[in-house]
């Protein structure tokens, strides 16, 4: 099943989306907040919203497995963004996947993909549509 990403229809959404791009080959490092010493999918989307002017103060204290689904819906439905039901994809959305069993995972939509940090792969990668785990929830950007 071809799925679109819509091209971001704000300027935060795009900021979004380019720094993510931006942040391709980035080593991937648990608990990781800055392009010089690695990322991990929190401190990537974190990095994202910062770009784009967003108070993205991220959590530090969680493991790589966990019960964490709840906090990290907290995080975003708490801030300037809109739960996405609709199957739409824009770039800049934010996705939580889960890709093993309590396991959770952020990744940013760009117009090449799913932009997330990879800890098998060991950096920041794009991964094409579908994805290969499901997504728990989806969210978008407010604002301009």
């Amino acid at each position: 099943m071809q799925i679109r990403i819509t091209p971001a229809v704000t300027r935060q959404q795009a900021k979004v989306a380019q720094t993510a791009l931006d942040l391709l080959g980035v080593p991937f490092l648990l608990h990781g907040r800055s392009a010089d010493a690695g990322l991990d999918c929190v401190g990537l989307a974190g990095l994202c919203l910062s770009a784009a002017g967003e108070d993205a103060a991220v959590p530090t204290d969680y493991r790589l497995r966990g019960q964490h689904s709840v906090r990290a819906c907290a995080y975003f439905d708490e801030r300037h963004f809109s739960r996405v039901s609709d199957g739409s994809v824009v770039a800049g959305d934010i996705l939580l996947l889960e890709p093993g069993v309590r396991q959770i995972h952020l990744a940013v939509m760009t117009p090449k993909g799913a932009v997330h940090a990879h800890l098998g792969l060991g950096r920041v990668v794009a991964t094409p549509l579908p994805l290969p785990w499901p997504t728990i929830a989806q969210w978008r950007l407010i604002g301009d």
